[in-house]
């Protein structure tokens, strides 16, 4: 009854004092950012809507989610069985396994980033919101039916009529005033934890920064690892990709990206290949070059080759410009340009 007059007018209400009401409002605003962000750290961590429903079902069941390839784990195996079924003795076959060995140990630090995050962020940004902020809640309700206890006793007082119904409503109102102070008191105390939950969530937000540092930084590394074991593309390989060999390589990405590329990435400078082989076209000389894949040659003109090996190569008079002749002891053959590193 209380309540509905207040609504239609027609009664007074007892107001909170403005810290209570401030204390109130910051602890909304952290339960509802804290929220957003939670949700959004999984999805992030999560893209499968799918995949986490499953996991927040298990998690429920208190039981261990199946563990299932991750993306990059399953991309890796792709790539090693399709290199395992060309051939890991072809370039292409060798390229594709090295691909798939680090997409996988991408997979696995992608792993260790969720479980990290799970512990060091997630859980506590989860626990505020299923444990402290429910407390509140239920001691705020408690708040409210003491002040709506409070107000219809004042009102029953203001109503009282004879001296003995003035007496009862007036220790009504003393009684009921003084639970309705006892519980604005513990509601506060509670609210001026929100502080402290904000400290907490600092140092488990530096947690999840740190989580994924060393995550970026190991991708970071498998990716330059596999570069190097790649090997760096001559200028003439990079041109057969769907443009013409009169393409200079610089119109595949801006000045200033591959500046930095290549400040930052051992590569081989495309000039001084370009420039290397050219140089041995015109001469009569011969040069060390070292094999960067493998290479089956396709007939018994040709040589076939081994990555890393170191062979002698020299070029012949109208020989087409994709090809050098290639010596290993007493074995010689025709190789492609493409698969060698020019040595000085």
């Amino acid at each position: 009854l209380q309540f509905t007059e207040e609504k239609l007018g027609q009664a007074e209400k007892t107001e909170l004092d403005a810290h209570l009401e401030n204390l109130l409002s910051k602890a909304e605003c952290t339960k509802l950012w804290t929220e957003k962000i939670m949700k959004q750290t999984e999805v992030l961590l999560q893209p499968n809507p799918n995949a986490r429903i499953e996991e927040f079902v298990y998690e429920k069941l208190d039981r261990k989610a199946p563990s299932r390839m991750n993306n990059p784990e399953l991309l890796g195996q792709y790539m090693i069985d399709a290199g395992n079924e060309f051939g890991p003795g072809t370039a292409y076959g060798n390229a594709l396994i090295k691909c798939g060995e680090t997409q996988k140990r991408i997979g696995a630090a992608d792993r260790e980033l969720i479980q990290t995050s799970a512990i060091n962020f997630l859980t506590p940004l989860r626990n505020f919101i299923e444990g402290d902020y429910k407390t509140i809640t239920k001691e705020r309700k408690l708040l409210q039916n003491k002040r709506l206890d409070l107000d219809a006793a004042k009102t029953r007082l203001k109503k009282a009529k004879v001296a003995e119904a003035r007496a009862a409503s007036e220790q009504e109102v003393r009684i009921t005033q003084s639970e309705f102070d006892r519980q604005a008191e513990i509601t506060r105390l509670l609210l001026e934890g929100i502080s402290s939950t904000h400290a907490h969530h600092l140092r488990c937000l530096n947690d999840f920064v740190e989580a994924q540092m060393t995550y970026y930084a190991q991708c970071y590394q498998y990716m330059l690892d596999l570069q190097k074991q790649l090997g760096s593309f001559p200028s003439t390989f990079l041109s057969n990709n769907n443009q013409s060999s009169t393409t200079p390589v610089q119109s595949v990405s801006s000045p200033s990206v591959l500046a930095s590329a290549s400040a930052s990435l051992p590569s081989v400078s495309n000039s001084v290949v370009t420039s290397g082989l050219s140089e041995l076209k015109s001469s009569s000389g011969s040069r060390k070059a070292r094999v960067l894949y493998d290479y089956d040659a396709a007939n018994s003109s040709e040589l076939s080759l081994l990555a890393d090996e170191v062979i002698t190569v020299y070029s012949i008079p109208g020989m087409d410009s994709d090809w050098l002749m290639g010596e290993r002891g007493n074995q010689k053959g025709k190789v492609p340009i493409t698969y060698l590193e020019l040595l000085n």
